[in-house]
């Protein structure tokens, strides 16, 4: 905290402001948004630069547009990676399907380049490649306009399209492609699946309109059923998913038939019971 207190020091010295300056500057922007939580009294700016006083992410917002300074670095500066928050909220596991509102940050840039372009046409093993980019998404070096598309994350409950998309996917989402194609694919690797969002949360899966109704088909390998809903007053189609990026290796998946009540049981049967022989005919 105290390096990053030093740098806004530097960086005030440099712009040869004074400490009234400063004071006078943040006291404009406070007017300018209507809040005295953006004011940056003499006192405090002191603590700021010289007694590891943190910042409020208004103090923090005021002393970047003084000092025109990006507010993402100044973040950095004070530990806070926001290139890294992707990264970070995918290993947070959450058990239903929703939505990523992580977008790539404006400003992103990438270091210099291996000395072999990366063939994103081909396979590649991406270890070499890794060591020059870090964490750089490879959606920002194959060009995705990050203001087209959005991204989510299939629950790690959510076998609804297993085996296409294993549970903990993450899915790119073209928010353009929101209308359900009535044909045109020769596989189920090619029908479109969309994303989608309902009362009571989000659901990923192919779909086909009748009329005023929404049907959300899973694969036939999940052994679930399809979900109907009223259109468009009972779901909203989000987009269609557009690339993944999955684990091959994930938690067994647990073999059981979904329930007609939504209570589990507490003694589920095992795997050998789960499916009835079929009736032998007479």
């Amino acid at each position: 905290m105290d390096r990053a207190g030093e740098k806004l020091r530097r960086v005030r010295e440099r712009l040869k402001l004074t400490y009234r300056d400063v004071v006078e500057a943040s006291q404009q922007i406070a007017h300018l948004r209507g809040s005295a939580e953006f004011l940056i009294p003499l006192s405090r700016l002191a603590d700021i630069e010289n007694g590891g006083r943190v910042p409020s992410i208004f103090r923090l917002y005021t002393l970047s547009a003084i000092y025109r300074q990006d507010f993402h670095e100044v973040l950095r500066w004070y530990g806070v990676p926001l290139e890294l928050l992707a990264s970070e909220a995918l290993h947070i596991g959450l058990r239903d399907t929703h939505p990523m509102r992580i977008t790539a940050q404006s400003g992103t840039s990438l270091p210099p380049p291996p000395e072999e372009d990366l063939d994103l046409t081909r396979t590649t093993f991406l270890n070499q490649f890794l060591r020059h980019y870090g964490k750089a998404p490879l959606s920002l070096i194959s060009g995705l306009d990050h203001h087209q598309y959005r991204y989510g994350l299939v629950g790690l409950e959510d076998w609804s399209m297993f085996p296409i998309l294993r549970p903990g996917t993450l899915v790119i989402i073209d928010e353009n492609r929101r209308k359900v194609a009535r044909g045109g694919w020769t596989s189920e690797f090619d029908r479109p699946i969309y994303f989608l969002e309902h009362r009571e949360g989000f659901a990923c899966g192919w779909c086909s309109v009748d009329g005023g109704r929404l049907i959300v088909h899973p694969h036939p390998a999940s052994e679930q059923p399809p979900a109907v809903f009223s259109y468009p007053d009972g779901i909203e189609i989000l987009g269609q998913v557009i690339g993944a990026a999955m684990l091959l290796e994930t938690r067994k998946r647990r073999h059981v038939r979904p329930s007609a009540t939504p209570a589990a049981s507490p003694n589920p049967p095992k795997k050998a019971d789960v499916r009835s022989p079929a009736p032998r005919p007479e």
